[in-house]
Formats: C-alpha cells, sequence, structure tokens
C-alpha cells in the first residue's frame, strides 16, 4: 500500500480536444502545469469529467503520458482506467502505470449494471487491485453507471493491501460516514459531490474529487484548508460560495459546462466530445459571471 495519505483537494481535469477533434496533448499539458502551480493535492485524468468514456484506448494512454511529462511527482496523478471488462480494466492499469501514475481510479462496470451484485463488485475489484503494480482507488458514480458499491462492500474491500482509498459521488453524507467510520486507518475517503464537500469533511472524508477544483481550484481547497484548521465558520461560508458553479458545472450542464468554466478561468477547457454538447452562449455568460464570483469570493 501507498504511504503517501489520500487528502485534499484533487481536480478532476478535463480533456481539451483540437480542431480536428483529437485530443489537444498541448493545451492539456498547459492546463496540468497550471494546477501545478495551485495548492490542489493533484489531479485525477480520465475520470467522468474527463470524458473517459469517449476516449480510445490510445488516446487514454497518451494522454497520461502527457500528464506525467507535465505533472510534478510531489503531487498525486491519479488516472481513471475503469473498463467493462475485468481483463481491459487491467490492462488499462498495468499501461498507466508504466507511464508513472500514482494510482488510479477504477469505476464499477455499467453495462450489465443489473448483474453488477456485491459479490460481482468485489471479485471485480480484486482481481484489478491483485494484477495492478500500482494503488487502486474505488470509484462509485451510480449517477453515471447505474450500479452502487455499497459501503460495506467498499470497507471489506478496504482489508485489500493495494486499495488505499475511495471516491464516492453519490452525496449522501451517511455513506461518507459510513465508509470513514468502517474503514482501516489511512484508508482515503474522497467525497466526489461539491454540494456535499464540508459536511463530507465533518463526517470523516479524507478530501475531495469536485469539478470546480478544476476552473476554481483555490475556491475549493479553501473550504478544506479552513476545516483543517477547525475554523468550521470561515470553512461553511467558503462552502456557499461553492454552490452557484456547482449547480451550473453538475446538474445543469455537466461536463461541457466544466470546460466553460476551464476557458472562463483562463484555460483551456474547449467544446465536449459529440454526442455531448456544448453549452449554449447563454449558459457560458452564466458560467463565466459564477467564475468571476467565486474568484472575486475567493480574495
Amino acid at each position: 500500500m501507498s504511504t503517501r495519505a489520500l487528502t485534499g483537494i484533487l481536480a478532476p481535469v478535463t480533456t481539451p480536444f483540437g480542431g480536428d477533434g483529437a485530443p489537444d496533448l498541448d493545451a492539456f499539458a498547459r492546463n496540468l502545469r497550471h494546477y501545478a502551480a495551485t495548492p490542489l493535492a493533484g489531479v485525477v485524468v480520465l475520470g467522468s469529467n474527463g470524458e473517459a468514456p469517449l476516449l480510445s484506448d490510445a488516446e487514454s494512454d497518451a494522454i497520461i503520458s502527457t500528464a506525467r511529462e507535465a505533472f510534478p511527482s510531489s503531487k498525486w496523478l491519479i488516472a481513471g482506467t475503469g473498463r467493462e471488462s475485468t481483463a481491459a480494466t487491467i490492462a488499462a492499469t498495468k499501461r498507466a502505470a508504466a507511464a508513472g501514475v500514482d494510482a488510479v481510479m477504477v469505476r464499477t462496470p455499467s453495462f450489465y449494471k443489473g448483474r453488477m451484485t456485491p459479490e460481482a463488485l468485489d471479485a471485480f475489484y480484486r482481481a484489478v487491485a491483485d494484477e495492478s503494480p500500482v494503488p487502486v482507488i474505488l470509484y462509485n458514480v451510480t449517477v453515471f453507471t447505474g450500479a452502487n458499491l455499497l459501503p460495506e462492500k467498499a470497507v471489506a474491500l478496504a482489508s485489500h493491501p493495494n486499495v488505499i482509498g475511495i471516491k464516492d459521488s453519490g452525496g449522501d453524507v451517511a455513506v461518507i460516514a459510513a465508509l470513514a467510520s468502517g474503514s482501516p486507518k489511512g484508508f482515503g475517503v474522497l467525497c466526489g459531490s461539491t454540494a456535499a464537500l464540508y459536511p463530507s469533511l465533518c463526517a470523516g472524508a479524507t478530501g475531495a474529487v469536485i469539478g470546480p477544483a478544476a476552473c476554481a481550484p483555490e475556491a475549493c481547497v479553501a473550504v478544506y484548508d479552513a476545516f483543517i484548521r477547525g475554523d468550521h465558520a470561515e470553512a461553511r461560508r467558503r462552502q456557499a460560495a461553492l454552490v452557484p458553479i456547482a449547480r451550473l458545472v453538475g446538474p445543469v450542464w455537466g461536463v461541457a459546462g466544466l470546460k466553460a468554466a476551464v476557458d472562463a478561468a483562463g484555460l483551456t477547457g474547449g467544446p465536449p466530445r459529440p454526442p455531448l454538447l456544448p453549452v449554449t452562449d447563454e449558459g457560458r455568460r452564466a458560467i463565466r459571471d459564477a467564475v468571476e464570483a467565486l474568484k472575486a469570493a475567493a480574495t
């Protein structure tokens, strides 16, 4: 198991595409160099906000290699490697490990979601963790997959020596509390819901991977830092400031909204990959205003 603590705020970074529709690796590297200079604990590439399901294996491997070259080893570089089959997930995980990632984040398989029983998910994650050359982080994102990794099963998997944490994006603080209280010491519990960030920290989360960290990292880290200092009034104030942008890049516009927010922050977000549609001009203006307001609130 990794000796590095899985704590703090990490950004689920977006994948920019060029005019030819291929990943723009130069813009991606520039974005990562920017994130490296912020107080983020690290980044996650090829997550849900990285449009991982829309990329080929060759594109995914290029993204990971570019990230390793651009991002410092002093911070977490985590890659999403979940695939539909156990074999494909293990293969992607081994390629990511060879490229130098610090850990992999593995979503639940979802096409046969009705058959993704607790027993099936347990067998899947244990097989991946057994074969992975780097630590494994469980990733429960039921809103996208429709498959739910129950807290009691995640806690059981936490005993595997190569499983170091979980990102749970359900926004249920009771689930975060169950994960935090049932897991062994040193197991990372990452909140994946911006709206639930502060209460999740209160419930025992060790950090978070949240969309707004890709467009306003300082504002997101400010919630975590205030909590760690014990300044709960400030943490709640900072949490409230995140609400408008969290709504726009979450339930309103999703990935396309986050990419527009990354643009508004002065980085390269760009359009999403079809079949996802870009935000409207009106939506882009609202997102830009929200990013500017968040920057002002962070000062």
